[in-house]
């Protein structure tokens, strides 16, 4: 369906799989590869040189990556403490709420409107300082009023957006009072990150979310010593305490609390002495407020459609029997789809993510200077740039499904097969989801908010209609239907979103950018076919075989079944000569080695 990242049911802070921004997520474009292959044009000011403005891309994707593999640890914590259990669905279901509902008043001003309006006050005597200090004032009185009506409303909130009743619909309630207060840090680290990209200084709203990572891994493992894991402690609505909740959903809302205030500090470093400050005439935050009305509307829109959702996503945990373990039953819950999309979600995260925040600022300047040809070349090369990654991790993904699933399924092979089956149906759409996001964020730029609306709206069209279709599904497949929904929505997302940007901005150079896939795609099922080989070494295809045993024996799996998939993809995409193979590797690299190599 469209977010990063960055709706989920997916992880946090990215945003859920048919957000047109990424959403998502857990902040969320483009480069320009010349015809003869040479390195991304990634300039994010206008006496930026390429070199800096591909080392801030790489170092994004640095501080993503390093996020989502402590993402990853922290899901694998999350399945050992609740996974296969009907605490962990009603868990997923209420973590998922804050995410969303910010997403559907705020998210989409916040992280696609504000960056060309801060650009442009930045041009004045004082650097924008009293237009941001406004803009600051009136983002945070608002995120306040706004979370504390939601906590007032917990419970009616969430009997709406779940199926849930009786004691299970009281431990949501209580998730809801420690999960709801992330609404207002959401939205401090949105509006602090958009006022550091709007500067050039991308690698603090990168690296935040580790800090959120750590502190919530930490919670899970006091969580774990304290009160038992899943295998060896039955955790039920009938004996959940008042300290289990404290010490799972207030960690989790505690690391939101970090990622977001510790963007106070380079905020500050910025010397544009911030304060407070009241009265909004004559500011020009009406214009801003024009633009954003049309993005509130594809918010609302959207994520209305995702409350019917993620109220389809509960029926299969508000259907279980009381006192039967969902690992022994055939009937996946959130928790699967949520892991599942975690996991899809990743590629886009780290890459197009990356890309996405360092040239959103070069894209709003080149569209307020008429630029077309710019705007055009940055968004072929970007779709070119990215789907080097994109197109390998979905193939990837599908052959990996099932390690993944069991590294996730808290050591219970039931709870990893479903897993796995999710994510191999969401990995189909993963490169599309990806190349839509980007397709979108050249409207923003262009401050057209609009299109992007009724886009949106035709999306939630097709998405609804197959997502109620998944309803009327047995409740052992709904969660296997939701995810061919987004899958569906993430394929047919780029064709209407091309047409749209088709006829305002012209050919972008679509034929090359179809001839450059296949030749990533060919590579990829090359890699794909010699990774089921090697899978079947460790019983990827035996229900008794090794990599079903435990966490570690999925994670030797993918240790040595991925790598060797992704050396075989090298291989083919310099047989076949892709040359952005390169402008999508040689920054990475670049940082790698300034990392490694000793200080003079």
């Amino acid at each position: 369906m469209s977010n990063e990242p960055r709706v989920r049911i997916p992880a946090k802070p990215d945003f859920p799989p048919s957000y047109a921004s990424s959403l998502v997520s857990s902040g969320e474009p483009l480069t320009a590869s010349p015809p003869t292959g040479a390195l991304p044009v990634l300039v994010a000011t206008e006496t930026q040189t390429q070199a800096q403005a591909v080392r801030s891309s790489a170092s994004m994707a640095v501080g993503t990556l390093a996020s989502r593999i402590l993402g990853f640890v922290k899901a694998i914590v999350l399945g050992i403490a609740i996974a296969g259990t009907t605490v962990g669905g009603i868990f997923e279901s209420s973590n998922y709420l804050p995410n969303l509902i910010f997403m559907l008043v705020a998210g989409g001003v916040f992280n696609a409107v504000l960056i060309p309006q801060i650009v442009k006050a930045s041009k004045q005597p004082d650097k924008g300082a009293d237009f941001i200090s406004r803009l600051l004032t009136l983002g945070i009185s608002g995120l306040l009023v706004l979370t504390a009506l939601v906590v007032v409303l917990v419970v009616p909130i969430t009997s709406l957006t779940t199926a849930y009743s009786g004691k299970s619909l009281e431990l949501a309630i209580t998730f809801g009072l420690f999960l709801l207060p992330q609404i207002f840090f959401y939205g401090l680290y949105s509006l602090l990150g958009q006022v550091l990209n709007a500067h050039n200084s991308f690698k603090a709203y990168a690296w935040a979310p580790v800090l959120n990572n750590v502190v919530a891994i930490a919670g899970l493992l006091v969580f774990i010593v304290v009160a038992g894991s899943s295998a060896s402690t039955e955790h039920t609505v009938d004996n959940w305490t008042a300290g289990q909740s404290w010490m799972l959903a207030g960690t989790a809302t505690l690391g939101i609390v970090v990622q977001s205030v510790v963007l106070l500090i380079p905020v500050h470093r910025l010397g544009l002495g911030l304060r407070p400050k009241f009265g909004w005439r004559g500011t020009g935050l009406g214009a801003t407020a024009k633009i954003a009305s049309w993005t509130i509307g594809t918010m609302v829109v959207g994520n209305l459609s995702f409350l019917v959702i993620l109220r389809i996503a509960t029926i299969p945990g508000a259907d279980m029997p009381e006192g039967v373990d969902p690992a022994d039953s055939i009937i996946p819950s959130v928790y699967a789809l949520n892991r599942a999309v975690e996991l899809y979600i990743m590629p886009h995260s780290i890459i197009a993510l990356s890309i996405a925040t360092v040239m959103f600022t070069a894209m709003a300047r080149a569209a307020a200077s008429h630029d077309f040809s710019k705007l055009r070349s940055s968004l072929s090369g970007a779709l070119r740039t990215t789907g080097v990654a994109t197109v390998f991790a979905g193939v990837a993904l599908i052959v990996l499904s099932g390690p993944f699933g069991m590294l996730f399924g808290g050591n219970k092979e039931f709870a990893g097969r479903q897993i796995a089956i999710v994510l191999a149906i969401l990995a189909i759409g993963a490169p599309f989801y990806s190349i839509n996001f980007i397709l979108n964020r050249v409207f923003y730029a262009q401050e057209n908010a609009k299109t992007p609306f009724v886009i949106q709206c035709i999306m939630v069209v097709i998405g609804l209609g197959t997502a109620l279709s998944a309803a009327l599904l047995p409740p052992s497949l709904i969660i296997y239907g939701i995810a061919a929904s987004y899958t569906i929505s993430n394929l047919l997302g780029p064709v209407v979103s091309h047409l749209f940007l088709r006829a305002k901005l012209g050919d972008y150079g679509g034929g090359q950018i179809l001839r450059a896939h296949m030749r990533f795609l060919a590579a990829a099922l090359v890699s794909g076919l010699v990774g089921e080989l090697v899978l079947a070494l460790f019983g990827g295809s035996n229900p008794e075989g090794f990599m079903w045993h435990s966490i570690l024996a999925a994670f030797l799996t993918l240790a040595i079944v991925g790598p060797t998939m992704a050396v075989v993809y090298v291989i083919m995409l310099k047989v076949l000569r892709v040359h952005e193979l390169d402008d999508i590797a040689g920054p990475l690299l670049s940082k790698v080695r300034s990392r490694l190599s000793p200080k003079k």
